[in-house]
């Protein structure tokens, strides 16, 4: 797929490149990033930035399966960054950072809810999951925010550098959004659950 570009009140939602590696690699050096983003190399160096802009990102738009979003305010400045993850038919799985002198605004939960907006629309995604370290209130606090629901925790369900740790999981649905799904979707009787 070809990168698209999104926008809300606040952000322009759209890939990333080269152009964007200083503001990736300066975002990344915060110690809560580094703690909480499992996939992040620590120390973050310039060349990760570079090849995650001009590399990564390009591959997972290339072939349908990580679709990047850099969240950009008017004037430019990089607030964070989404991605949605396939996982299965239908699935899709978000994760975010804030830059940190962005926190506390709002915007991750903004690009949270167009990025899983345009996956219900444009993808036929029926389930966005969110998935974060047991401790990571932040993320957590935009996961409620964003409107999905705490579904549980999931035992040894991330590992974060070499280490299994708890997680908390969640999930959007369309009709949380007041939108169609792709799929019939048939929720567990009352008493079975």
């Amino acid at each position: 797929m070809e990168p698209v570009t999104l926008t809300t009140e606040r952000l322009l939602l759209r890939t990333v490149g080269l152009h964007d590696a200083e503001a990736v690699h300066r975002a990344a050096q915060d110690p809560d990033i580094q703690r909480w983003i499992s996939q992040l190399p620590s120390p973050y160096l310039p060349e990760h930035a570079e090849s995650f802009t001009t590399r990564m990102v390009p591959d997972g738009w290339a072939n349908d399966s990580v679709f990047t979003f850099g969240a950009f305010l008017s004037g430019g400045e990089l607030a964070g960054m989404l991605a949605l993850t396939m996982r299965a038919l239908g699935v899709g799985e978000i994760g975010f950072w804030a830059a940190k002198e962005h926190r506390g605004h709002g915007y991750v939960t903004e690009g949270t809810l167009a990025v899983a907006r345009w996956a219900f629309t444009a993808l036929a995604v029926d389930r966005v999951e969110w998935k974060a370290e047991v401790g990571n209130a932040p993320s957590r606090a935009v996961a409620e925010r964003a409107g999905f629901t705490l579904e549980g925790t999931l035992r040894a369900g991330i590992n974060n550098r070499g280490v299994r740790r708890d997680c908390w999981v969640g999930s959007l649905l369309p009709s949380d959004l007041g939108l169609p799904s792709a799929a019939p979707y048939l929720p567990a009787p009352a008493h079975a659950r």
